[in-house]
């Protein structure tokens, strides 16, 4: 599996965060993939999500995109960037 539920403060070092409050899908997704693409290969987003629709749209997202759900427990999701085509 790759993702699994946090507990009593275990968490991966995070390179940038970002409080998606209640937002829905479309738009959380189109605005993830940006910040995505602003982090290096390998960093670590830490993404807050309260739409209950993000249980399964991050984990999907993710899949589709080659991104790591490295961690998640609704409403925190830990994600790494994927590496480049070109390696970086």
């Amino acid at each position: 599996m790759e993702s699994s539920a946090l507990s009593g403060g275990d968490s991966p070092d995070i390179d940038d965060e970002w409080d998606a409050g209640q937002m829905g899908c479309g738009e959380l997704v189109m605005l993830l993939a940006g910040r995505m693409k602003a982090l290096k290969a390998g960093q670590v987003l830490k993404l807050v999500a309260l739409d209950t629709g993000a249980l399964e749209d991050i984990p999907a997202w993710c899949r589709m995109t080659g991104h790591t759900l490295v961690s998640s427990g609704h409403p925190h999701y830990f994600i790494q960037r994927r590496q480049d085509k070109n390696g970086r």
